[in-house]
């Protein structure tokens, strides 16, 4: 027999472009993944680092609303070299280099104890605390003391004092500012018996300011802020800008922490196992496959939803809530049974009560819609009430 011509066996089929993506997916679907994780924490890790912008209040680089980083500016305009610091001994080290320096100190958390607040005061020149709270004034100095905020209303403060700083500046803003006294010069009170927002020690060499708005982009173009804010943080031409950080909190001669028994790979291993902890759960959510939903054979008797939801109406003692739907079914019933149709009003519905049981509208409506019980005794002598009505109304 002789053999006939070969047939050319097909090719594959080229598959479409989408069914090309779709098989590439998932072929790597594994090391996209991955890539996802090592991205999203390499972004995290960049945006916390300190080269970024920071978003720390009264930060001299933070753009923000409550960022300084406008004052710094014009201090570094006006010939003011503004050296930033977030530890301790950073800024001692600049003040040995920089003995007449300023110093601007800002401790919102408290970092910082009396004795390290003790030598910053004797490093420095001069040293201006923005708000400080008990322990850092009781550190820098104990004859000056709180003496609570400027008054609701209170927007902005006069100097009402000599100094030369605050009479230069004149108004500025007070509102939620704290207040001080007990020290040598005492401006910017909201009333004489009042402490005020700006205090001094009588050599000069302590400042405190009771307010951040002050310093702050957002209100230092405000009133005085900006005059007051210069004078006082620009005599000097240093200015280290301090503000205390975690590293800065004393340690105590407590047992060590598990943090500091653990080695320093612990951190990386707990990293590393949450990002295969989270491979295994999608490697094994694609194994399970998409849930599938099933009916039940439950049937639930209709007389155990409306006793489960009058235990629950009685638990919250939901008073109005249950005579509305007494009410609601009530008209309901006697519509139906007086083939007035899902339309009808309660007004009509109550018209033909009131034409069967020979009694005025006007006090089926008092009954049935205008009255409102309050407690559950009056409640249940309603629903009895309406209850009767009804079976006169539906009695042939």
């Amino acid at each position: 027999m002789t053999a006939g011509p070969k047939t050319s066996r097909p090719g594959k089929a080229t598959l479409p472009g989408s069914a090309q993506l779709r098989g590439w997916l998932r072929r790597h679907m594994a090391w996209i993944i991955i890539g996802a994780i090592v991205a999203v924490l390499g972004s995290v890790t960049v945006a916390q680092s300190p080269a970024n912008t920071e978003r720390v209040p009264l930060s001299a680089r933070n753009p923000a609303p409550d960022g300084a980083m406008a004052a710094a500016e014009i201090l570094r305009r006006h010939g003011v070299t503004v050296t930033e610091s977030d530890s301790l001994a950073t800024t001692t080290s600049l003040l040995a280099g920089k003995p007449r320096a300023t110093v601007l100190l800002y401790d919102r958390n408290g970092y910082l104890d009396s004795a390290q607040l003790h030598s910053l005061l004797q490093s420095a020149a001069r040293v201006v605390v923005v708000a400080p709270g008990f322990r850092t004034l009781t550190g820098l100095n104990r004859e000056i003391h709180n003496a609570g905020v400027v008054p609701n209303g209170t927007s902005t403060l006069e100097a009402g004092c000599g100094q030369a700083d605050p009479l230069a500046a004149g108004r500025v803003s007070g509102r939620g500012a704290l207040l001080y006294t007990g020290a040598a010069v005492t401006c910017y009170r909201p009333s004489t018996n009042d402490g005020g927002m700006y205090a001094a020690s009588a050599d000069g060499r302590l400042v405190v300011l009771g307010s951040t708005a002050l310093l702050s982009n957002d209100l230092l173009q405000v009133e005085g802020n900006a005059a007051l804010t210069l004078r006082t943080l620009g005599p000097t031409p240093d200015l280290v800008w301090y503000l205390p950080g975690l590293g800065d909190v004393p340690k105590d001669d407590g047992p060590p922490t598990l943090n500091e028994l653990a080695p320093p790979w612990v951190g990386f291993l707990g990293l590393w196992s949450a990002v295969l902890a989270l491979l295994a759960v999608l490697w094994r959510g694609r194994r399970l496959g998409p849930l599938v939903f099933e009916p039940l054979p439950v049937v639930v008797k209709a007389v155990e939803t409306a006793e489960g939801r009058a235990r629950l109406y009685q638990d919250s003692r939901a008073v109005d809530q249950a005579a509305d739907n007494l009410r609601a079914g009530t008209l309901t019933r006697l519509a139906r049974h007086f083939r007035l149709g899902s339309e009808s009003g309660a007004n009509a519905v109550l018209d033909a009560v009131s034409r069967k049981i020979n009694r005025p509208a006007q006090e089926l409506r008092m009954l049935l819609l205008d009255h409102r019980p309050r407690t559950e005794s009056e409640l249940v002598q309603w629903a009895q009430s309406i209850e009767k009505l009804e079976q006169e109304a539906t009695a042939p």
